[in-house]
């Protein structure tokens, strides 16, 4: 049982939280109010966090894979792929809470990759749902994937330029 509780108190610091303080820090004033009461009310212990965490984002992964099961049916293919990303997406919420995933989310390095991520799945459950039209719907997952591959770059110093660069290096016309 020691073990296990060692094993715990390292994720804890690994996604950021406080060895000791297994209780829900006092409420603080701040602009995010709903935030506040919504991060009050989540009062899940690390295990459940790391349970839900896990569940999420296998869920998520699932969905996502197996949307390609249904590649060549684009409406079917938008809403799996969709789906599994916002599971995915939601899935950190449990490991660091909704209030910082937010605020990381609208952190000014990431903001547009973050609006363009959310929009791109919107756009996709759209096309796949309401207009049903199979190019559209494939155009806007593509959309959404790459939208997908920026989001997830921001939180990886230094590699969205890096990625910048090899793109102009590799798309460079002049000779």
């Amino acid at each position: 049982m020691e073990k296990m509780n060692q094993a715990l108190e390292k994720m804890k610091m690994l996604v950021g939280m406080d060895v000791e303080d297994e209780e829900v820090a006092p409420q603080q004033e701040s602009s995010f109010a709903f935030m506040d009461d919504l991060n009050g009310n989540c009062t899940l212990s690390t295990k459940q966090r790391l349970y839900g965490f896990a569940v999420c984002l296998t869920t998520g992964i699932a969905c996502t894979l197996l949307s390609m099961l249904v590649f060549f049916n684009p409406i079917k293919f938008g809403i799996t792929f969709s789906f599994g990303n916002l599971l995915a997406l939601g899935s950190t919420a449990f490991l660091i809470g909704p209030k910082r995933q937010v605020t990381m989310m609208l952190d000014p390095v990431r903001i547009y990759a973050t609006a363009i991520y959310i929009a791109s799945i919107i756009i996709a459950l759209f096309c796949a749902l309401y207009v049903r039209n199979k190019l559209l719907t494939l155009l806007s997952i593509l959309l959404e994937f790459g939208a997908l591959i920026w989001y997830s770059l921001s939180y990886v110093p230094f590699a969205r330029s890096m990625v910048s660069k090899v793109m102009m290096a590799c798309f460079d016309t002049e000779f």
